[in-house]
């Protein structure tokens, strides 16, 4: 593979909060956001509005819990983390269609985009 062929498939992975957002603000519902970190939620405080907790330690426990129908957008707290990349991983291992949330909540709320408390 090369270096452009790579990249591709790389950046295939993400999806950009406009697109996000904009599933959000006309309520179509295409995408189901989920917050994948393990930090308890006096330590989370705050997460993506309508974002389903599934911290990526307890995925495998929620597989059933999950439509197939859907489309699954992961975050974690910053882009440098892996928690996203493992849980998509395991969503993609068993034929979910999902993407990790390009920026990270770090992104989301640098741009100040919905959020809600816990």
């Amino acid at each position: 593979m090369n270096k452009v062929e790579f990249l591709e498939t790389f950046l295939s992975l993400y999806i950009n909060h406009h697109e996000v957002v904009k599933d959000i603000e006309t309520g179509d519902g295409k995408y189901t956001i989920i917050d994948v970190r393990n930090a308890p939620k006096h330590i989370k405080k705050d997460k993506i509005k309508n974002a389903i907790e599934i911290p990526a330690k307890n995925l495998n426990d929620h597989l059933d819990d999950l439509s197939k129908d859907k489309i699954y957008v992961v975050y974690d707290w910053t882009g440098g983390t892996i928690l996203g990349k493992v849980v998509l991983l395991e969503l993609y291992k068993h034929g979910y269609e999902a993407y990790e949330l390009a920026g990270a909540l770090e992104g989301w709320k640098g741009m100040n985009l919905p959020l809600e408390n816990i």
